[in-house]
């Protein structure tokens, strides 16, 4: 809740087994709009994690063997608290994360869904039974591992942190949650306070929270700590790959989804409302700071003109500016280092030749809308992840060369193609090195109960749903001998 004389969000500490604990180091979570403190959050390090986790550790024997339904009921609980408090975490996604209205409008209703589909979950078979050659009862089944980490991103606080753990935790694991340093209340201590609403025991939920200059040392406690057993990362790819090659050193399950330069195909025969909506729906969304930003507009070279004709106006009508202010759709980036990767990747395309068709304009935290056209692979904005609201326009002759230029990177999370032939954009679809590919429709796209992630350096795992399972339980094979099989007389 926000206190009305100082404007600052009250944070009641770090809820660890259940309790909210103080802290006497605190860190400025700041409003990246405006530049003013959102709050003070308590800056933690090895030692609080190493609590958290030794709660969550002590809660898994109860809340493991909990009837699933039990599991289940408290998880749709969650959801109704939560619609009940939607309007709070947009104030907080607007303020803390710098997010237009319409998207925190959009993730809190999402995450409701992510807690309903984790209960539904339960519902579904866990395991199999197999063929015997001893007429056994033979079993495949799934078994809850234990304490799981999640360390979730500050972009979609509310979206990522839930699927990060809601589905591992319905299953009957137990959860510590390091949430962005960026979003610690959205993307974290808020769902602390909706779970102890919901009545979710002690210890099976906690979260901790630390300054950037204490990540390092949590996150290693979170991965190498003998009691976790299983971690989910969604982030960057050069921490994913630290997380991953961590968590393999100490032969741990780990889920990591990481970032994208995803394309959007327009064919000669696309409807050119629908491909230039989501030309800029998926390029602009959220500032482009998504994982499955639009980041490379590919269009056939028949109708470049007409698109960039038509992206460019409708591109050219989205306000920049303060997201306390609804009008405004792209707010802020993140923090300063975002802002400089951005800028750096615009001067360094246009000083190699790019031209910008519209935008450009870097100031304090605020990117205008930016579409570049004339770019070439020598370029940074070409090769690297943007995560800003810049948009690389490129024509194409044929679809061979269209996919050749989507595959032209080390990620492979998702893409989108537009066209009035579906058959050609599924045979298309299966030559795209993505882990998602969506046809007449933008490289945006989630739902809870899917399989969520990408391919290359894109990510390991799968998000979501049933797929969730696979990731954060263990398959144990169980068998019941109705003495049919025979042992050597000798023995």
């Amino acid at each position: 809740m926000l206190d009305k004389a100082t404007g600052i969000q009250a944070i009641k500490g770090m809820y660890i087994g259940g309790e909210w604990i103080p802290s006497t180091r605190t860190f400025a979570d700041i409003n990246p709009s405006t530049g003013a403190v959102y709050a003070q959050v308590p800056d933690g390090g090895r030692a609080e994690a190493r609590a958290a986790i030794d709660a969550a550790h002590a809660a898994f024997p109860a809340w493991s063997e909990l009837m699933f339904q039990e599991r289940a009921h408290l998880m749709l609980k969650c959801a109704d608290i939560w619609e009940k408090r939607a309007p709070d975490f947009v104030a907080a996604a607007q303020a803390e994360g710098g997010g237009w209205f319409g998207k925190g409008m959009f993730e809190a209703g999402y995450v409701a869904e992510v807690f309903r589909a984790a209960a539904g979950v339960l519902y579904g078979a866990i395991g199999e039974v197999l063929p015997s050659e001893h007429g056994k009862i033979s079993t495949a089944t799934r078994f809850p591992m234990g304490v799981v980490a999640v360390i979730s991103p500050w972009n979609m606080p509310g979206i990522l942190t839930s699927r990060g753990f809601a589905f591992p935790m319905a299953a009957g694991n137990t959860i510590v949650l390091k949430p962005s340093e960026d979003t610690p209340y959205a993307g974290g201590l808020f769902f602390a306070e909706i779970l102890e609403e919901a009545g979710v025991p002690k210890g099976v939920f906690n979260v901790v929270t630390c300054a950037r200059e204490n990540v390092q040392d949590m996150g290693d406690e979170l991965i190498e700590n003998p009691k976790v057993k299983g971690i989910s990362f969604t982030g960057s790819t050069p921490v994913g790959r630290q997380i991953a090659a961590k968590a393999g050193a100490h032969l741990k399950k780990c889920c990591v989804e990481l970032g994208g330069k995803d394309s959007l195909i327009v064919l000669e025969d696309a409807d050119m409302e629908r491909a230039t909506s989501s030309a800029s729906f998926g390029a602009f969304m959220h500032q482009g700071q998504i994982c499955m930003s639009v980041e490379k507009i590919l269009v056939h070279e028949s109708i470049y003109d007409e698109f960039m004709e038509k992206f460019v106006a409708r591109a050219a009508k989205l306000k920049t500016g303060d997201t306390a202010d609804k009008g405004n759709v792209i707010g802020p980036l993140i923090n300063e280092r975002q802002v400089d990767r951005v800028r750096s990747q615009i001067e360094d395309a246009l000083a190699k030749g790019a031209t910008a068709v519209l935008g450009g304009k870097v100031w304090d935290r605020f990117v205008e809308p930016t579409i570049l056209t004339n770019v070439t692979a020598d370029m940074d904005v070409w090769r690297d992840e943007t995560f800003g609201p810049v948009a690389v326009v490129v024509p194409f002759k044929t679809d061979e060369e269209a996919i050749a230029l989507n595959n032209d990177t080390e990620y492979g999370l998702s893409a989108g193609i537009i066209t009035a032939d579906e058959h050609r954009a599924l045979d298309m679809s299966r030559k795209l090195e993505t882990g998602m590919c969506h046809v007449n429709c933008s490289s945006i796209n989630d739902e809870p109960h899917v399989p969520f992630g990408g391919s290359k350096a894109s990510g390991l795992g799968r998000h979501g749903g049933k797929w969730s399972l696979e990731t954060f339980t263990e398959t144990r094979w169980i068998t019941l001998d109705r003495g049919h099989r025979p042992y050597p007389p000798v023995f």
